[in-house]
């Protein structure tokens, strides 16, 4: 991981920067907001940037997201100041972290913020063929399509390939082709010059450039435009690219990986993936089972899950009991680990008396009556028809008094930032903000974007 840290605060944040170090980051350190900037467009790529709280936030992360330049930003003081850090929060950081450090809170942060693994996880016998053939063509620099349904763990195994090359102390960048528009991933890639377009205030360096020397992740590939694919393919065929309104070509030295949740040999046939393009990429073929295929799996990712969520909510691990993980099991999993890693979210916010039961789990498009249900009916089984405890605190309340309370109460976690809610709870923003404009006109206190009574860290 590649950390950014601007500004000083007497030292505090140095030192945050060498606890950072020993947990594995790479670390630069800037004096301001536009030095800062000037790295972060010239090409010296950050994972993450740890900034000064009195120093200009918001600047830093307008410009940022008006460059289209997607990094996290930590926000740094003196002491747990609750005003700074709602300030920082609504500037658009993602954390608040109190100096001086505490070593285990910065490898927290650095964990939470980043996500960052090439770890795979698994029990199914599925999924051995899977890694023998990643870790044969892992040490070679051949291009490598990564293919499978949408949650499969695509990004992971890119990583794991990434981890296990000969480049794997350079750069590994990742670029999510779907989420860009087309009209500005061309200058995502690879990079612009001063004044190329209207908003083009500097030069700066595209991800091919930034990934010289080591790995570039072309994620969900088939969502590219044809017009760009064309030159894409220069660039996997030369070796090299053409700033957007430059004119000498530059040379990258980079390992190729790309992911698709398509299936680009119909893509080719129907005119909108290239084919020249595709045979280039597709040089080697991991393709990752669903979640469904693998079901030995379910239980050591919820666990796992389940681990991560207890520690990013300040609780002790809960574990997963045996009447939830068959509530797990039975589910089909059509958002496979992605999925299964939001319900393990959602469960450890439902949790009760330290273990999660199937009371807690609340699968994606059935709400929470489908954990009751199954709370119930795993009681009568071996209970002898005794309501387990955690759903005794449940019973006599609607099923409407519940979700209100669960979708207020991750609001409130999430500091009222409502794509994090909606994404924890399974929902659809447009859902979310309903459900609040509802609550908000029964007189309840809905939190807004900023607020909150979460720790900072």
């Amino acid at each position: 991981m590649r950390l950014l840290i601007v500004g000083t605060l007497n030292g505090h944040i140095a030192t945050a920067g060498k606890l950072a170090l020993e947990s594995g980051a790479k670390v630069a350190h800037v004096s301001d907001i536009d030095a800062a900037l000037t790295a972060l467009r010239s090409g010296q790529g950050a994972d993450m940037v740890m900034v000064e709280v009195n120093l200009d936030i918001a600047t830093l992360c307008r410009s940022l997201k008006s460059e289209r330049i997607s990094i996290p930003v930590i926000a740094c003081g003196i002491g747990p100041e609750p005003s700074a850090a709602a300030n920082a929060i609504r500037a658009g950081a993602q954390e608040y972290v109190p100096l001086p450090p505490d070593a285990e809170l910065i490898a927290a942060v650095l964990a939470a913020v980043s996500e960052e693994t090439s770890t795979v996880l698994f029990r199914d016998p599925a999924m051995n063929p899977v890694l023998r053939l990643a870790e044969q063509v892992a040490p070679s620099d051949a291009s490598v399509l990564i293919t499978g349904e949408s949650g499969t763990g695509k990004e992971v195994m890119a990583r794991f390939l990434h981890s296990k090359s000969k480049r794997a102390n350079q750069q590994f960048i990742s670029v999510n082709c779907a989420a860009i528009p087309e009209n500005l991933l061309e200058s995502e890639l690879f990079g612009h010059e001063k004044g190329a377009f209207t908003g083009a205030v500097t030069r700066r360096i595209g991800k091919f450039e930034e990934a010289s020397g080591g790995t570039l992740l072309l994620d969900e590939i088939s969502e590219m435009h044809p017009r760009l694919q064309a030159k894409l393919l220069r660039a996997v065929q030369e070796r090299e690219i053409d700033r957007v309104g430059g004119g000498q070509p530059i040379k990258i030295d980079i390992r190729l990986l790309a992911t698709s949740n398509r299936d680009l040999d119909e893509a080719v046939a129907n005119g909108s993936f290239r084919e020249d393009l595709y045979f280039r990429l597709n040089v080697m073929n991991i393709q990752l089972p669903p979640l469904r295929d693998r079901p030995r799996d379910i239980p050591i990712l919820a666990q796992h899950f389940a681990a991560k969520y207890s520690e990013a909510n300040g609780l002790a691990t809960l574990e997963v009991n045996p009447q939830a993980l068959e509530v797990l099991k039975a589910h089909h999993w059509r958002g496979n680990v992605r999925e299964l890693e939001n319900t393990m979210h959602r469960a450890v916010l439902l949790a009760q008396d330290g273990h999660i039961g199937p009371e807690a789990i609340m699968l994606t498009g059935q709400g929470l009556h489908a954990g009751l249900q199954a709370s119930g009916a795993t009681a009568t089984a071996g209970n002898g028809g005794e309501t387990p405890a955690g759903a005794k605190r449940l019973v006599g309340r609607t099923v409407a008094d519940v979700e209100k309370v669960l979708i207020l109460d991750t609001l409130e976690h999430c500091l009222g930032n409502r794509t994090h809610a909606a994404t924890i709870l399974g929902i659809s923003i447009r859902t979310l903000r309903n459900k609040l404009k509802l609550y908000s006109e029964e007189g309840l206190p809905v939190p807004m974007p900023g607020e909150g009574e979460r720790s900072p860290a």
